[in-house]
């Protein structure tokens, strides 16, 4: 078979939408479509979807994408080798092995009821915060799977019965979509990849199993957990019932952990997603290094059963391009996202204006649930414009934050080539944002041809387990950069030192207002 003639699938299984992508072996995009899902918000700082709609809004992507793939003259039916599967982590769903059903809705990675249960473990626990770091690399924080599993035995009626006997079991959104597109009640696969479980809080970055002493310490029972997988294997194949069938998923990773993969990063190489949140991953090889600034520890991806794991530092921003979107469907400044760079491009700064999208408190390297969003520098001079820039500003000095923390602890300054950020994710075609960045930063960002990476590593994952890739050349970058964009910095160099400590000052104001009277 050509490369034209082979095909790869990849199920993209965002915050707010769907994709299914069908790429041939070049990597070319053949047929994709793309839905979005509800958004339930029951109260100020809980964030809901609904399992069985995520579920349905695959097999919708699934059939269309494949419908316009046939449109444009490809047999994807006959060429169609393996499917991989990138997801939002942390969102976690319990449902009924014998049903099918949830239990409850999914609760979503942003969502923060868990707070009072993270304070009352970290009063309780001897490490208080950080009491689980050394087995898996993630403070006590709503943002992990583990603290929403412990809300839901909590705080939903017979769940724990359930558990008891055996029929309700757990999982994040690649737990969920595996065993339904592999069966489901009819001996669907009940399984995990190492890069989801490592952020759950519940798996020993080490070992790479369910840690018993933390399992223990919550009081979560091994029994309704899924097993754990590599990101590039032979998971199962695709039951009857879905538009395709018969093919093997091969290959499944965490969306932030499949933008690795895409824009090929290798050891001492980081990357940094705009999406709904923004999320900053830098490769540390085969080796776990412990923050002292802010950042998690984490698996990169392990591509293959006997593989090496690549671990990373990661530090997690909860609001970014969702901040676009709270102007948009909140506020009425803007009608579509893509409106924000005109609006803000018609000022050449904020005017002062420095903007903190602590909507549920702030994730990495601040860590302060007790924060909330606060917009301040406001004059009589101040208009829309301003505010839409500085809305720009507020993802850019997140991931500032976030990479300054990385070079601390990882070193990544004492190789003296040139930093280059690659960058990826729907926000990045925003050209005025990807600017800001790279002033605000003072080094280089690289915009890659195709700004889509999280689906293409679940397609290299995918296609390296049934012998579609070799590593060789997903990693091989020349010609991927030849095709890049490149921003380089023109701020000067004092106005961008006083811009950090402005936002520094901002940062500071937006703590400790949780708890301010409605």
């Amino acid at each position: 078979m050509s490369d034209s003639e082979v095909f790869i699938g990849s199920i993209d299984q965002g915050t707010t939408s769907t994709r299914f992508i069908i790429y041939d072996r070049l990597a070319r995009a053949v047929g994709s479509h793309q839905v979005e899902f509800t958004q339930f918000y029951p109260q100020a700082g809980w964030v809901e979807h609904d399992p069985m709609e995520i579920v349905e809004s695959v097999r919708i992507c699934m059939a269309r994408a494949l419908d316009k793939a046939t449109a444009n003259g490809h047999n994807v039916d006959s060429g169609l080798k393996a499917i991989g599967i990138t997801n939002q982590r942390e969102t976690t769903v319990v449902w009924s092995k014998s049903t099918g059903l949830p239990l409850y809705n999914a609760i979503v990675w942003m969502d923060a009821r868990t707070s009072s249960i993270c304070r009352k473990l970290e009063k309780e626990l001897p490490g208080g915060r950080t009491h689980f770091v050394e087995s898996c690399g993630l403070p006590i924080s709503t943002y992990f799977s583990a603290l929403k599993l412990l809300w839901l035995l909590d705080n939903v009626e017979g769940l724990n019965e359930a558990v008891k006997k055996g029929d309700a079991i757990f999982g994040t959104i690649d737990t969920w979509l595996i065993w339904n597109l592999t069966g489901g009640v009819e001996n669907g696969l009940h399984v995990t990849d190492i890069s989801n479980a490592s952020r759950t809080m519940l798996m020993n970055l080490k070992t790479l199993e369910w840690d018993k002493s933390t399992l223990d310490t919550l009081g979560i029972s091994a029994k309704m957990l899924p097993k754990i997988i590599s990101n590039s294997e032979i998971i199962g194949n695709i039951a009857k019932g879905w538009p395709i069938t018969g093919i093997p998923i091969s290959g499944c990773l965490g969306d932030q952990h499949a933008a690795m993969v895409g824009q090929s990063c290798r050891k001492g190489e980081a990357k940094s997603t705009y999406g709904t949140g923004a999320f900053i991953l830098l490769n540390t090889g085969e080796e776990v290094i412990k923050s002292n600034h802010g950042l998690l520890s984490t698996v990169a991806y392990k591509l293959g059963p006997k593989a090496p794991v690549n671990y990373a530092l990661e530090g997690s921003i909860a609001i970014a391009g969702a901040a676009v979107q709270w102007l948009r469907d909140s506020l009425g400044i803007i009608s579509s996202a893509s409106e924000i760079e005109e609006l803000a491009s018609k000022v050449s700064s904020t005017g002062g204006v420095y903007f903190v999208p602590a909507f549920n408190g702030l994730f990495a390297p601040w860590w302060r649930d007790d924060a909330r969003g606060i917009c301040i520098g406001i004059t009589r001079f101040t208009n829309k414009s301003h505010i839409a820039r500085a809305v720009l500003e507020s993802m850019c000095f997140q991931v500032k934050d976030v990479l300054d923390s990385m070079h601390k602890d990882a070193e990544a300054k004492s190789d003296k080539t040139e930093f280059l950020l690659r960058v990826d994710g729907g926000a990045t075609v925003n050209n005025l944002l990807m600017q800001i960045q790279a002033d605000l930063l003072g080094s280089s960002v690289v915009r890659p041809a195709d700004i889509e990476t999280t689906a293409l590593g679940a397609a290299y994952a995918a296609g390296l387990a049934v012998g579609v890739y070799t590593e060789d050349e997903i990693f091989a970058t020349g010609e991927k950069l030849k095709q890049a964009t490149i921003f380089k910095p023109v701020l000067e160099e004092e106005l961008r030192k006083k811009k950090a400590d402005s936002w520094c000052r901002a940062v500071s104001r937006s703590f400790d207002l949780a708890d301010l009277s409605l």
